[in-house]
């Protein structure tokens, strides 16, 4: 019998009343400071010096990093493929080679004047997480995968997370076509430059495309981008969800004019209905009632930019997240009414366009207690908490039961150049990842498991 993405999961509900799963009673030997030498060897690979890093999609660097990872793989023992999108796959073959694979990873790719621990301490402690599984002889029953996905950073086509949304399949062709870089390169283009793609941009998707057939369960490690472990002193996070944006541009115009000939009442100013919103926009998030709902005003643009001239044109994009969906979505409405009330008191023009719309993820029970099981064996403490930030596991908890695991970063310190992981963090992590996976994969030399 085959069972699909939501039949799996229901049998894997059914297991975990029937019994809480253990963590594999394995010894495994993690040294942290090995994983910060290979990241500290990673961040040279940027475009800004060090310690900023910056790591743009498909670019000289970009390459000499995918190059590294692919060696670090290797080295590890690691079978090492490519799929047409540029993700970077380093396999542990399992004693059933047709079973749906167990999958970890993060993205290298870095925004401008970046560190050097988001994401990519997802890809090469994943990486030594398998190292260190297949030096402790463990078979897994089901092979096990670390990915490096494509481009999890928004930077060069204004596009996050593409690597995993083609998995998912949730990223259109023709948007991906209308996609195009500061010089006017095309997605497609700059793929075909670095050694990727194909033929068009149907036949690129096509060939990246995951499904729960070939990918059981996933599970991503990541520095918390955040404080709260570090300021409760705890050693490893359990994310029971992963808050995903909707992001929306608002445009107002105005009529304008000189800023001393004009009198007041004849204004029809379009940067004081912007303000309006953007206040707006705390109120919405605030008025929830939930610490999860978020809300931000990121981006102004005013014209014509002239102290001596009503502004006459204003645009704002908003960034609205939240774990639970609906909610989210409740703010995104409130906002969009507000903008044409304030439109209509204030006498300008409006315009709203929704830009993007994620779905937030859940955590799969089963991966989430296979985590726990983990935590325990290893004896180290933890806390349950969601993920503010969104990473490809959003999507790729759109193709297999998903979790996360954090660990702390200085300060809840992130996208900048002083972001810091200790070593016997990313140590911690990395083990709670290897026993993770070593139990949703199965140990073929200790149990004859029957594959679901």
């Amino acid at each position: 019998m085959t069972l699909g993405y939501r039949g799996r999961a229901a049998w894997s509900l059914l297991l975990l009343t029937l019994a809480a799963p253990t963590a594999s009673p394995l010894k495994l030997a993690v040294d942290g400071q090995t994983v910060v030498d290979q990241l500290t060897k990673l961040a040279t690979f940027t475009d800004d010096p060090n310690p900023a890093v910056t790591r743009i999609l498909f670019t000289e660097n970009d390459m000499k990093a995918r190059s590294y990872i692919k060696q670090l793989m290797a080295e590890a023992g690691l079978k090492v493929r490519e799929d047409t999108m540029g993700n970077i796959f380093g396999v542990l073959p399992g004693a059933n080679p047709n079973a749906a694979a167990v999958g970890t990873g993060s993205h290298c790719d870095a925004i401008p004047l970046a560190g050097m621990y988001d994401g990519t301490v997802g890809v090469i402690g994943g990486i030594a997480a398998l190292g260190a599984l297949r030096k402790a002889n463990f078979l897994p029953a089901r092979p096990l995968e670390v990915v490096m996905f494509t481009s999890e950073e928004p930077t060069r086509f204004g596009l996050s997370c593409s690597g995993s949304r083609a998995m998912a399949g949730v990223l259109d062709a023709e948007y991906l076509d209308s996609r195009r870089d500061e010089n006017g390169t095309s997605y497609l283009e700059a793929a075909a430059a670095a050694g990727y793609g194909a033929g068009s941009y149907e036949d690129m998707l096509k060939g990246a495309r995951r499904t729960f057939s070939d990918l059981s369960y996933f599970v991503e490690l990541h520095i918390e981008q955040g404080p709260l472990l570090e300021q409760q002193g705890q050693q490893i996070g359990v994310v029971t969800a992963i808050a995903a944006p909707a992001a929306l541009r608002v445009s107002f115009s105005g009529d304008g004019g000189h800023a001393g000939a004009q009198l007041m009442a004849w204004r029809n100013d379009a940067s004081l209905a912007a303000a309006e919103l953007a206040l707006f926009v705390e109120r919405a998030a605030l008025g929830t009632g939930s610490p999860d709902a978020v809300a931000t005003t990121g981006f102004w643009d005013i014209s014509p930019k002239a102290v001596n001239s009503v502004p006459r044109e204003a645009v704002l994009e908003i960034d609205v997240r939240d774990i639970d969906g609906g909610r989210r979505d409740g703010v995104v409405a409130a906002i969009t009414a507000e903008a044409a009330s304030i439109a209509e008191r204030r006498k300008v023009r409006h315009t709203v366009d929704l830009i993007n719309r994620d779905p937030p993820a859940t955590s799969s029970p089963f991966v989430l207690q296979a985590v726990r099981a983990a935590v325990s064996e290893l004896g180290y403490s933890s806390r349950e908490m969601v993920s503010r930030a969104y990473h490809d596991s959003l999507f790729m908890a759109q193709v297999a039961p998903t979790a996360m695991i954090f660990i702390p970063c200085r300060n809840g310190w992130s996208h900048r150049p002083d972001e810091f992981a200790s070593p016997e963090d990313i140590a911690r992590g990395v083990k709670v990842l290897a026993h993770t996976m070593a139990f949703l994969a199965g140990n073929a030399r200790a149990e004859d498991r029957q594959e679901l």
